[in-house]
């Protein structure tokens, strides 16, 4: 095995994996917010709802693209630069990336169609279902690679035969009890990516006195959502840590920072961690946190890492600061959903400048929190690529050679990097251009040059239908 090689393969890997994560995320919460601006049409007939249709309509169309593109890649990597991976456990991750096509891509693109083409070709119930389906497929999406994910984290329900890893119960793989945990952060996770998204946008728009009734809606909306959904991320957030103490202890004991037994443990709050002295410094730890955290309990013995070899620790610096990173952005994300929606019901949301420049510049927080919450993930999960049963060193394709990874890690870059600028700066234009009403499709009026809007009235009337719940 080259050294060389298969650390290039696994910054490859982290690179690619890094990039698309982000478009899926971002998709997965405006497919979520699309559905929702369309059932308000319906139920409303008020003409703003449809400007944001449309106007947020592009921008998936752009996310969804490049999801799709950039996820291209993600299958080649396992036969290039891991076909021991590939070889061992295709017989259930290559099912499982099946039923992600045939079923949650299948739905997207599908109906996605529909969205761009059929406005007017479709009653607008099969337009909301076709909306509504768009969503779900986004959703089992995440699903699916969910449940691939988790089998690697906590592999269960099968036998090894022949070298290989062979399904021997479908319904444990599928139904892992850590999908349950895992599934819905990552889901919540792109939901409130969508809402901090939309939310920044409205309080962009406001700061340039641009749209300022669609501007409203999409800053109370986005906070509202995401002051109701941060609570539930951080509940399924404990649980997900749960799992990771109860099956990867080492995780477990490196996420904390942990490196000797301790009855009751102490929470290390701030550290640098020192593998080659097996301690930390720069400490600020809590006592008695750890076990609560931990194992709700006051008196629990949590294991540190000197309980395990130094073959089978993950790397402590990574998942130790990546995981505090996660946790900062959420708090933040908790405070502004929250003072935000309070400053919205009192009406002075949109007179306070300083916190629409906060929810303005707070758009990279659900990124980060996502990507550091994947590293923590990933990286906390090693030496194993599947969890005790196949190390990364292992997976490796054999002779593959440090100047293949080097060219194929410098072509992925260039290639990925130049979709990245292309596609982010359409994005900006289209979200710099702003919501148009003139997009509208209306219903044409006799009187000339008057159009009427959806809602039976006069566009022009729309600022005043507008209301804080509308």
């Amino acid at each position: 095995m080259d050294a060389t090689a298969l650390l290039l393969s696994r910054l490859q890997f982290a690179f690619t994996i890094s990039f698309h994560i982000i478009f899926p995320a971002f998709s997965i919460g405006l497919a979520a917010w699309l559905a929702v601006l369309e059932a308000k049409h319906l139920r409303t007939g008020n003409a703003v709802y449809r400007t944001l249709f449309q106007f947020w309509l592009k921008i998936f169309g752009v996310a969804f693209g490049l999801g799709v593109v950039s996820g291209v890649v993600m299958a080649f990597q396992f036969g290039t630069n891991w076909s021991v991976l590939s070889n061992m456990s295709g017989p259930i991750q290559g099912p499982l990336l099946s039923y992600e096509t045939f079923t949650a891509f299948a739905l997207e693109a599908g109906f996605f169609g529909v969205l761009i083409l059929g406005r007017n070709r479709v009653a607008p119930w099969f337009y909301f279902f076709s909306t509504a389906m768009v969503a779900l497929g986004t959703t089992l999406s995440a699903f699916w690679i969910m449940v691939n994910n988790s089998w690697m984290q906590v592999p269960v329900g099968y036998v090894v035969q022949n070298g290989q890893f062979v399904p021997d119960d479908w319904t444990k793989i599928i139904f892992n009890s850590v999908v349950w945990s895992r599934f819905p952060h990552m889901l919540l996770a792109s939901y409130l990516t969508g809402a901090f998204c939309v939310a920044s946008s409205g309080a962009w728009y406001l700061l340039r006195d641009k749209s300022r009734v669609e501007a409203l809606v999409m800053l109370r909306m986005g906070l509202l959502l995401a002051a109701v959904l941060m609570p539930l991320q951080l509940a399924f957030g404990h649980l997900v840590g749960d799992y990771v103490h109860d099956f990867q202890p080492a995780k477990f004991a490196a996420i904390e920072g942990r490196w000797h037994d301790e009855q009751p443990a102490s929470e290390v709050v701030i550290a640098l961690p020192d593998p080659a002295h097996e301690t930390n410094t720069y400490e600020i730890k809590i006592p008695v946190l750890g076990s609560i955290i931990g194992s709700m309990s006051l008196t629990s013995k949590e294991v540190g890492l000197t309980d395990f070899p130094p073959q089978d620790r993950p790397p402590v610096l990574i998942p130790f600061a990546t995981f505090r990173i996660m946790v900062g952005c959420g708090l933040i994300m908790l405070a502004l959903a929250w003072l935000g929606s309070y400053l919205s019901v009192t009406h002075r949301l949109e007179r306070s400048r300083l916190l629409l420049w906060s929810i303005f510049l707070s758009f990279p927080l659900p990124f980060i929190a996502i990507f550091t919450g994947w590293y923590t993930a990933e990286v906390g999960r090693q030496p194993w690529v599947i969890y005790g049963a196949l190390r990364t060193d292992q997976a490796m394709t054999p002779f593959l050679t440090a100047g293949a990874a080097l060219s194929s890690l410098i072509l992925f870059g260039a290639i990925y990097l130049f979709i990245f600028s292309f596609g982010t700066l359409f994005i900006y234009r289209l979200l710099r251009a702003g919501p148009s009403r003139n997009a509208i499709e209306l219903p044409y009026d006799a009187t000339p040059n008057r159009p009427m809007s959806l809602a039976g009235g006069d566009v022009a009337a729309v600022p005043h239908l507008m209301t804080a719940g509308e």
